[in-house]
């Protein structure tokens, strides 16, 4: 798929004026984000909001979250400036391995390793850039609910609150062998090569496999039991069954799993999986106890019951660690991934996190025009 088909017709793309030092000691030129903007930033350029996606998404948060969106709502673009970008090592965008690299060619397998904190680090050169001078709340889910504790963190006197939803402080040993489980099956397409494939040629048949184990993660044992029970394709889906005849949870495994090889890069998800992998909040701050005990700000740390990849022991962990945390159960059957499909039950609970400890900001009103940067 070509990267004007992936992109929104509302993206903008901003370009650093210098290369990304990462945490490895590498340095990335040419940087590159790839986001999306609602409502205006004030003249004193403190109304801003920072979301950030999961593993395979976009920067079009109004998509994906849309139940957070809308007047008097969580995300509200009549009172905020809410920014949300592609994460750097995706491929809607954002500088990654189907970027070009100075020699002009793709990276490929040869795209450097990146942290979740090299991530947050990128989008805070774009914060900058885009006049941002307060950051009302940051808030994220599962690869989106790391990078939020990392804002906490790294830029702590421009972040006034947090909301991190289904994940967790460090990556657990759980978490990293799914990755794992993952990165063998795109490793096991003799296409892959590491991730110096042919983009007209890439290993589907890996990607699609990784991303079935991945949606088992996803989801529960309830959710699946009571959507599909042992029911055939044809019972469930209908004329639409791909496989009538095969049982319908099957049928819909291999169907998320195709579906991704129609609009995401292989080894785009291989960087990704290894970013996560990286998630220490305590990585070279005296732990993860310490670093979670110097984030000062006002933590909502949303917690989904029935979650078996960041499991609920992973919320009870932050929220004891922190030092303003509120935790709040999620009511979802559909394990971790309830904060994308259950997200319009839970935003009332994050309207009143937001009202009682992140302060209202100056009406929005024309701000400093954009930086010649964008195009």
């Amino acid at each position: 798929m070509s990267l004007s088909r992936r992109l929104s017709g509302h993206t903008r793309l901003f370009t650093a004026g210098k290369p990304l030092a990462l945490e490895s000691g590498a340095s990335l030129p040419g940087l590159q984000l790839a986001f999306r903007s609602w409502g205006r930033l004030n003249a004193r350029g403190d109304n801003a909001v920072i979301v950030c996606h999961a593993l395979t998404g976009t920067a079009d948060a109004d998509a994906w979250w849309a139940p957070l969106f809308g007047p008097g709502r969580a995300l509200d673009p009549a009172q905020h400036f809410i920014v949300c970008s592609n994460a750097l090592g995706s491929c809607y965008g954002s500088t990654g391995p189907t970027s070009p690299a100075p020699d002009g060619r793709p990276w490929g397998g040869r795209f450097p390793a990146v942290t979740i904190r090299d991530q947050v680090q990128a989008q805070i050169s774009l914060a900058d850039a885009l006049g941002i001078r307060r950051i009302r709340f940051v808030i994220g889910g599962s690869m989106g609910g790391l990078q939020a504790l990392e804002w906490a963190a790294l830029d702590p006197d421009r972040v006034d609150a947090v909301a991190c939803i289904a994940a967790s402080g460090k990556h657990s040993p759980w978490c990293m062998a799914w990755s794992e489980a993952q990165r063998l099956a795109l490793a096991s397409d003799p296409r892959y090569r590491n991730g110096d494939y042919d983009p007209a040629d890439p290993p589907l048949a890996g990607l699609a496999a990784a991303r079935a184990m991945a949606m088992v993660s996803y989801r529960s044992p309830a959710s699946l039991g009571q959507r599909f029970g042992r029911s055939l394709g044809d019972e469930v889906f209908g004329a639409a069954a791909a496989a009538p005849g095969d049982y319908a949870v099957r049928g819909w495994l291999r169907h998320h799993g195709e579906a991704l090889t129609r609009r995401f890069d292989p080894h785009s998800y291989r960087v990704l999986l290894d970013a996560m992998d990286s998630h220490d909040l305590g990585r070279g701050r005296g732990g993860c106890a310490a670093a979670l005990g110097r984030i000062r700000q006002p933590v909502l740390v949303g917690s989904i019951p029935s979650d078996a990849l960041y499991v609920p022991e992973d919320q009870l962990y932050l929220a004891s660690q922190l030092m303003r945390a509120q935790l709040v159960a999620i009511d979802s059957e559909h394990g971790h991934d309830g904060f994308l499909i259950d997200a319009a039950g839970f935003e009332p609970a994050l309207r009143r996190f937001l009202a009682e400890f992140v302060p209202a900001a100056p009406a929005a009103f024309p701000g400093p025009a954009l930086r010649p940067i964008y195009h």
